[in-house]
């Protein structure tokens, strides 16, 4: 009987516990432990919402999307600056390796200048004591042989002269001078936008920009691309791109803001003008003036070459008998020999395109102020007072030297001034 009772209290314990407890805990219990010790296997799901649900309770997630979503724009913000910053330091080793290029063909170009001259030179005053001595060595031999090497000296420097009055080779070392410049001062802006700035895309567009305005402005190749050494009209040189502007809008009352006031704006408004009417003008004026006197030596030293190489083929000659042949064959070569000194050594071609460069830097500085000043929104602006001071740096002036400059030059005070003299 106890058994019985004890089996029969066994089925019904464990007929009550099988309700009790969930079947995957059944079928646990029901299989082999390998051990003393079981895990038990809980129901797939979150517990605590499962729990909620069964108390009625409302169930909160606590996963929200929105940290993720500003994650992943973050993300894709940092992979667009990285590639930003790429292709900034691409476009400064094509920048770098452009610097290094001008500089290298710059030394190439201004020796072209300095070996020829001595070339033509050492040519020409050969031809002219080689027709002094043709004159006096009588008939035969000698006489020919001095007379012929003297004309195809004259015949060689003429051709030689036009090559370089036409290139121009020290204002090409100077152009190339210049872009060297130019470019190295491109790379240290570009350094700086990336080392302290926050680069976007437009500093990159900014900077092909550049780039394609100084290639353009300060060609490598002479053939096809070369900048015309003689142009019938003087401009400023140009190596910025050109943009267009919106028209100027005034801004604010007489508040400073952004460090910039009525009194400064008007300070750079004038200062504008006294670049136009005075320095700008100024050298455009020493430009044409170089450009005219370059003209006449390019055009007189092939001439007198040319001239000295028919009296020195006429040395001897029945019609020319006398001295003037002698004279032509002589004294032109001499002549020449002065001009191209004038010229190529004086280097005027290289004079012509600093005048020019320098108008442009002038030109350069007005289009800068007058761009700030026509932002219409004067916190977007750079700072006033740091404007003012990189402006007067430029101008090679202190900061009541700018404002003096602005107030002596101003029309304002030029009338006042002829009023109280009238």
């Amino acid at each position: 009987m106890a058994t019985i009772q004890a089996s029969s209290l066994s089925s019904s314990s464990s007929s009550s516990s099988g309700s009790a407890f969930p079947r995957n805990i059944r079928a646990a219990a029901s299989k082999p432990q390998a051990s003393h010790l079981s895990i038990l296997k809980l129901p797939s799901g979150n517990l605590v919402q499962q729990l909620n649900r069964e108390n009625g309770l409302r169930t909160i997630n606590s996963v929200e999307m929105k940290p993720l979503v500003s994650t992943n724009m973050r993300n894709d913000e940092a992979h667009c600056n990285s590639k930003v910053v790429e292709e900034l330091y691409a476009i400064m080793e094509a920048v770098a390796d452009r610097s290094e290029m001008h500089k290298n063909i710059c030394v190439q170009r201004d020796n072209w200048n300095r070996l020829l001259l001595n070339s033509v030179n050492g040519m020409t005053v050969t031809a002219a004591i080689m027709a002094g001595l043709a004159s006096v060595s009588g008939r035969g031999a000698p006489h020919l042989a001095l007379k012929l090497s003297s004309t195809l000296l004259y015949t060689a420097a003429t051709g030689i002269l036009m090559v370089m009055n036409k290139i121009q080779p020290s204002q090409l070392a100077e152009e190339q001078r210049n872009a060297a410049r130019l470019f190295k001062h491109l790379h240290q802006q570009i350094k700086t936008v990336v080392a302290v700035g926050s680069p976007c895309l437009n500093d990159v567009n900014a900077a092909m920009e550049r780039v394609l305005a100084l290639d353009k402005a300060y060609p490598l190749p002479l053939l096809g691309t070369m900048l015309e050494k003689f142009p019938k009209t003087v401009e400023p040189a140009v190596w910025w791109p050109r943009e267009q502007r919106s028209p100027h809008e005034k801004v604010g009352g007489g508040m400073e803001r952004n460090g910039w006031s009525e009194k400064l704006e008007e300070e750079m408004r004038e200062v504008v003008g006294v670049l136009k009417r005075k320095d700008a003008a100024e050298y455009v004026r020493l430009s044409k003036l170089v450009l005219k006197v370059n003209k006449i030596l390019a055009i007189c030293g092939p001439l007198f070459t040319g001239i000295a190489a028919m009296g020195s083929a006429m040395v001897g000659s029945s019609p020319w008998n006398g001295s003037w042949a002698v004279v032509l064959g002589v004294v032109f070569g001499a002549l020449a020999t002065v001009v191209n000194t004038l010229e190529h050594g004086g280097q005027v071609g290289m004079v012509f395109e600093m005048y020019r460069s320098t108008a442009g830097y002038f030109q350069l500085m007005e289009e800068t102020i007058e761009s700030t000043l026509k932002e219409k929104e004067v916190g977007e602006r750079e700072n006033g007072e740091l404007f003012e001071v990189k402006v007067a740096l430029q101008l090679g002036r202190s900061l009541p030297g700018l404002q003096n400059l602005a107030t002596t030059h101003s029309p304002s005070s030029s009338t006042e001034f002829a009023s109280k003299l009238f």
